[in-house]
């Protein structure tokens, strides 16, 4: 399917949601150092512990009111509530408003996000989806590499320019949403009055929860990625704050009279770069390199890789080594991407595959919850415990993952891959 025979909806959609995601990344990646050096260390951590419980409550809010009053009003609340907190935001005198700012964008996009994968489903045929969520996901990806290297002097040193300018620029997509989006929530879900209230929405939510109490091999799937999680999340939260606290400003190249040489905040921007980078450019090779390989083996290579690769970034304060641990970091980050929802739809029963599915995006909650505890450790402990704290996670969740597959049954195909008779 080619990009122009989109319709107008998703083109719409394409371009604001790919400048809104650069944008996004030339301050979100900066907001834990922030409120680190603002308010320290130990009540930055714990206030970055509230966001994630705001955004599992913004999406259950978003889902309901995609379902209940259409897909466009949904995305117009979440769009505009985040132009509101943006102008509080860049207005704002007070770290505490700054903060309260930040935590209304984060619901504002939580609740953007239902009906906007909600209109997706709607427009585009079962065949077509997964590559229309790709070209997505590539524009996310897009921003994930440009915003942290812009952010980098940005944020620091135009910071009151910058939110004025996603104000602005969240306005204009608001506005669009408004006039070119049209409404594309089926009539059969319009009819169905009784399953659209809240309280059988929350019913819906809990059961789909619960299954993980009642499945000794899910549990362990899920109690391994919130392991796992809360080491990936350390992207956006200790990893800045080690950087900025550690790093200091250095020279990358010299050529005769002329040398590029980097802050501590654009050493961080160039890393963060380096893994959107990766991840645009070897998501798909790497996914086609590694499918032949077993979920199992698949899984507990990215976890270990990963966890080796943040561990050495807490060894070094060069830029060219933080740069080449950040590849191995990566590498494992885009090796597990496919991996979950491959592992959960083929492990699931077929007629509880949608609960299982949404079940399982509970271990990025609870990791997103804890990992921002890593800061307050940083107030007590030096950057090899934090980093070693770091490692233990990912081996804990490696362990698990071992543990999952010995009590899972494993396919004919899975003992052909993995050498078992």
């Amino acid at each position: 399917m080619q990009w122009l025979s989109w319709d107008l909806n998703l083109k719409t959609r394409l371009i604001g949601e790919t400048i809104f995601n650069l944008m996004y990344w030339m301050y979100f990646p900066f907001i834990a150092l922030y409120f680190s050096d603002a308010l320290g260390k130990t009540t930055a951590g714990i206030l970055m512990t509230l966001p994630p419980l705001m955004n599992i409550i913004g999406s259950m809010l978003g889902g309901f009111l995609s379902d209940r009053f259409g897909r466009r009003p949904s995305m117009l609340m979440g769009s505009l509530l985040r132009v509101v907190m943006f102008v509080l935001f860049a207005m704002s005198t007070s770290h505490w408003i700054d903060y309260l700012a930040f935590i209304g964008i984060s619901l504002g996009g939580s609740i953007y996000k239902p009906a906007s994968s909600a209109m997706v489903a709607d427009l585009i045929t079962e065949k077509d989806r997964r590559r229309v969520f790709a070209t997505f996901v590539t524009g996310m990806n897009i921003g994930a590499v440009f915003g942290p290297v812009l952010g980098a002097i940005f944020f620091f040193h135009y910071r009151s320019g910058l939110l004025w300018t996603c104000t602005i620029v969240s306005l204009l997509y608001s506005i669009a949403i408004f006039v070119l989006i049209q409404e594309t929530l089926p009539n059969s879900i319009k009819k169905d009055e009784k399953s659209n209230t809240m309280i059988s929405f929350l019913k819906d939510q809990w059961k789909n929860y619960a299954v993980i109490f009642q499945d000794k091999v899910f549990s362990l799937y899920i109690l391994a990625g919130v392991f796992v999680t809360v080491a990936f999340m350390q992207l956006d939260l200790y990893l800045a704050v080690y950087v900025n606290d550690y790093v200091p400003a250095q020279t990358m190249f010299t050529w005769n009279d002329w040398s590029l040489s980097l802050s501590s905040a654009e050493v961080f921007g160039w890393m963060l770069g380096l893994n959107g980078l990766m991840f645009v450019l070897c998501v798909i090779p790497i996914t086609k390199w590694f499918e032949n390989w077993s979920d199992r083996n698949t899984m507990i290579l990215s976890t270990l890789l990963f966890g080796s690769g943040m561990f050495l970034i807490g060894l070094t304060t060069n830029v060219w080594l933080l740069l080449g641990f950040m590849v191995i970091l990566t590498l494992g980050e885009v090796i597990s991407s496919p991996v979950g929802h491959s592992f959960v739809s083929k492990y699931a029963p077929e007629n509880a595959r949608g609960q299982y599915m949404g079940a399982s995006d509970l271990q990025y909650s609870v990791g997103r919850f804890i990992a921002p505890l890593s800061i307050v450790l940083s107030a007590w402990l030096p950057p090899i415990g934090v980093f070693g704290f770091l490692l233990l996670c990912t081996l804990i969740g490696a362990a698990l993952y071992v543990r999952l597959f010995q009590i899972m049954p494993i396919s004919d195909q899975e003992k052909k891959e993995d050498g078992v008779s």
